[in-house]
């Protein structure tokens, strides 16, 4: 009863004419990363990056048989090669290069459900990496230690849904020395390299900014959740899903008056995230999920509830200041950890949360903006130069082995 009279007290207070202040961000509590102030920095005339020019089955063609792909929640890479045909980062003279791009869509053959085919990625990654390396020399002259490649899949470059098939996978080995930007960020996992950028998953701008609400409405939902608790057709027994935390919330708060949570997905769905505090955020298959970007675009308080995770651009983003993070084995304790958070605090968050930098920066629209996703990636890029000298290979140093990696990936595409 202490928890539900507090956090009734907290939602009106926060819903009161005094919750416009919320978004006065003050001179003391301006953004800065744990690298400095790096979310407004300009990758412009940091670095030039090629784009190599592959044949379109392995990207345009892939869009036009299946444009479900522009608006899943992998369609970074999609986006990210669109930015960069028309970016003044661009450069035709591959001479000139710091990083080459190689414009490959691995989670865009779909199947009739629009899950991507785990078992193609690889082999189609495989066969772009043939072809430029035989068709281009500079892919040899370093193996691919001045390449990156956008693997948004659920596990990266390790591409597959479920964990354990995933790690038993591993990185595919013609990457072991490119530069992975992805989606799944975990730290010591066999799928998450150092080095690697993190990136958010890929959320509608257009399509949320028709949801905005008046920044004035008062948020009256204290914690909101809309999505699954239980994977039943992939995990039955609801252990291995989520490692078993989203069946601890639900068993824990489906009658929780605090808690507005349920698998029903409404058409209210970014509305209500406005008009909610603390919006969860626990893993599922892999350790993110678009509720992050959407919590951060809606103001609302991301609780991460994902052990070990990478968060994106995580040098340039105060993760520990705008959010909350719980273990997966305090679920039960949810209701008491977040009671327990001074209104102070949590209006601190919401300052944060609503600088539109912090927003821009999770967001990748079309056409770019200054400081948002695209530019963050290059901002990483350019802070990972210059090539060590070891990037470049010394004269009758051993290639990477071609035929390394399960014999399924070997199948050409």
């Amino acid at each position: 009863m202490r928890n539900l009279r507090w956090a009734l007290i907290m939602c009106f207070f926060l819903g009161s004419s005094l919750r416009a202040e919320t978004f006065k961000l003050k001179k003391s509590e301006r953004i800065s990363g744990s690298a400095g102030d790096v979310l407004e920095d300009d990758p412009v005339g940091r670095l030039k990056v090629f784009v190599y020019k592959l044949p379109s089955k392995y990207n345009k063609k892939m869009v036009e048989k299946e444009e479900r792909c522009l608006h899943h929640m992998f369609a970074a890479e999609i986006y990210m090669h669109r930015f960069l045909l028309s970016s003044p980062v661009r450069t035709l003279n591959p001479q000139e290069a710091d990083w080459f791009y190689v414009p490959v869509y691995t989670t865009c053959d779909l199947t009739r459900d629009g899950l991507p085919l785990p078992f193609k990625s690889p082999r189609v990654m495989r066969s772009a990496i043939q072809l430029i390396s035989t068709t281009s020399p500079y892919w040899n002259r370093t193996q691919g230690a001045d390449h990156f490649f956008i693997v948004p899949h659920d596990f990266g470059a390790c591409f597959h849904y479920q964990e354990d098939i995933a790690v038993e996978r591993g990185i595919l080995p013609l990457l072991e020395r490119a530069t992975l930007v992805q989606t799944f960020g975990q730290r010591n996992h066999v799928c998450q390299r150092e080095g690697s950028i993190t990136i958010p998953p890929y959320a509608p701008p257009q399509k949320m900014q028709t949801h905005v609400i008046p920044p004035i409405t008062p948020r009256a939902i204290f914690v909101y959740f809309r999505g699954l608790f239980y994977d039943v057709g992939n995990d039955p027994q609801g252990g291995y899903y989520a490692r078993g935390a989203r069946a601890s919330v639900w068993e824990n708060f489906k009658n929780n008056p605090l808690f507005d949570i349920s698998t029903e997905h409404t058409p209210t769905y970014y509305e209500d995230m406005q008009r909610a505090i603390f919006c969860l955020c626990p893993l599922g298959w892999a350790p993110w999920s678009p509720r992050l970007v959407e919590a951060v675009v809606f103001g609302c308080i991301p609780v991460i509830i994902a052990d070990h995770i990478v968060l994106p651009f995580a040098d340039a983003i105060p993760w520990e200041d705008i959010g909350v993070f719980v273990h997966e084995r305090d679920v039960p304790k949810l209701d008491t950890i977040l009671t327990s958070i001074p209104i102070d605090v949590i209006l601190r968050k919401q300052r944060l949360l609503a600088n539109p930098s912090m927003k821009q920066a999770m967001l990748f629209p079309q056409p770019a903006q200054p400081g948002d996703a695209f530019h963050q990636i290059l901002n990483g890029l350019a802070r990972k130069l210059p090539h060590r000298d070891d990037a470049f290979l010394k004269p009758g140093e051993p290639f990477l082995n071609w035929t390394a990696g399960p014999v399924a990936d070997l199948k050409p595409w």
